[in-house]
């Protein structure tokens, strides 16, 4: 049970002081997430805190391997409407 920032972190800072097990390290290239630490906020939030704040969608993964805070948990917007929208905007 812990989750995982990938490379397409970016390094904002917005995660690490977030985290109430102190589990999120600055590292290179990205911050990282130590799995010994991390209870993915299991009894202090209802959500792990650092995928609600997270700015880059699909950044943090669970232990399946899947986002935590996947596209369009941002913008509300579904990646397939958004795709469709961008379609119709490069067609004008």
């Amino acid at each position: 049970m812990a989750l995982k920032i990938i490379e397409s972190c970016v390094n904002c800072w917005a995660c690490e002081p977030l985290c109430p097990s102190g589990a999120i390290f600055e590292a290179r290239p990205h911050f990282i997430i130590d799995p010994k630490r991390c209870t993915e906020c299991e009894g202090d939030h209802a959500q792990p805190q650092c995928a609600e704040i997270c700015p880059i969608e699909g950044a943090i993964l669970n232990s399946f391997g899947e986002p935590v805070n996947p596209p369009g948990s941002l913008t509300g917007i579904p990646p397939h409407r958004l795709a469709e929208a961008m379609a119709e905007i490069r067609a004008r």
